[in-house]
């Protein structure tokens, strides 16, 4: 009988702990949150980035009772603020809003042997918040109306100083105007940002001739005349630019991406916290306010499972990690 009771009292010993740690974590899920949220974007104010996250947020904020707060932390196309994220409590109060530029640039950077994180296993997927097709850009003053007509004037006069912009090292567009040069046969200066928002403003001005971004960024300016679409990235025409051709239909088919943005937390955040912080996400872009300003800026609402969030994010690292590697992107 001592031998009996001895052996439940060890038992007991080992499960009492796990029993309070998960009421522990039960109770946690059911109050969160307490206090305000802080959502990290790892770019400049006014790009699509902060544009989604900013609508989101605010959504997000009045169904929780909490503020939610955006925090831009720009710089190398997007790790620094990463990085932040990555090495915040796993509580659910320090978010990530990032972009398609996530997987790419942390193939570069792993690449390069300089990757402050590990975008598949520091970070637990939320969400994807919508889709944003991509646009390549141009100023107004090249005298190229799409992009096949561009390779061709670059083609046709090599000594053409042009310069392409693009939000860091590593990111989307820097990944899209290499493959572009690769596949034209031409020649451009890459000149990096630390975001859409600066990018667009030398591309306005004339002091960069080429670039692109997310179509929320320069939509504005598309419709106005001061920056002119030559090609959009998606698998298919958009319906807010109709008359704009896809990479794929002027002949250059790997320059075709599926942008998108997303809410992320550090790694090992309780799956509690990251299913009500999903179920926000969702329910803040379909609400018919939120998705009516979203659809507006280009944006496709979506509000994916973690689970959809975390195979795209791998799906896209894997498609781009050998045409990062041989362009040497570090």
């Amino acid at each position: 009988m001592r031998k009996l009771i001895g052996s439940l009292n060890r038992v007991l010993c080992g499960v009492i702990p796990v029993l309070v740690l998960m009421l522990s974590l039960d109770a946690q899920a059911q109050t969160f949150p307490t206090k305000p949220i802080k959502v990290i974007v790892p770019f400049p104010a006014g790009g699509t980035t902060d544009i989604v996250a900013r609508i989101v947020a605010q959504r997000m904020g009045e169904s929780m009772g909490q503020p939610v707060l955006v925090d831009n932390r720009g710089g190398a196309g997007g790790a620094i603020g990463a990085d932040l994220v990555a090495k915040a409590a796993p509580d659910g109060y320090t978010l990530l809003m990032h972009n398609i530029t996530f997987p790419l640039s942390s193939v570069a950077q792993t690449l390069a042997n300089r990757s402050p994180f590990n975008a598949e296993t520091d970070f637990a997927g939320v969400s994807i918040a919508v889709y944003v097709p991509f646009v390549m850009t141009a100023n107004p003053s090249v005298p190229a109306k799409d992009l096949k007509e561009l390779a061709a004037l670059l083609r046709a006069n090599p000594n053409l100083q042009y310069n392409y912009g693009s939000t860091g090292p590593g990111s989307a567009v820097h990944v899209l105007g290499e493959s572009f040069k690769r596949d034209a046969k031409v020649d451009m200066q890459h000149v990096p940002f630390k975001g859409a928002a600066p990018l667009k403003q030398e591309l306005l001005s004339g002091r960069i001739q080429f670039g692109g971004d997310q179509l929320s960024s320069s939509l504005a300016e598309i419709r106005a005349g001061t920056l002119r679409a030559l090609a959009t990235n998606a698998s298919k025409r958009i319906a807010t630019l109709p008359n704009v051709p896809t990479v794929r239909e002027l002949g250059f088919p790997d320059l075709e991406l599926e942008g998108w943005n997303g809410l992320f937390a550090p790694a090992k955040t309780p799956r509690d916290i990251i299913d009500r912080l999903q179920r926000e996400v969702a329910a803040a872009v379909r609400h018919p306010e939120v998705a009516k300003r979203l659809t507006e800026l280009g944006a496709e609402p979506v509000g994916s499972s973690p689970a959809e969030q975390e195979a795209m994010l791998k799906r896209q690292m894997d498609q781009f990690r050998p045409v990062i590697r041989a362009m040497k992107l570090d």
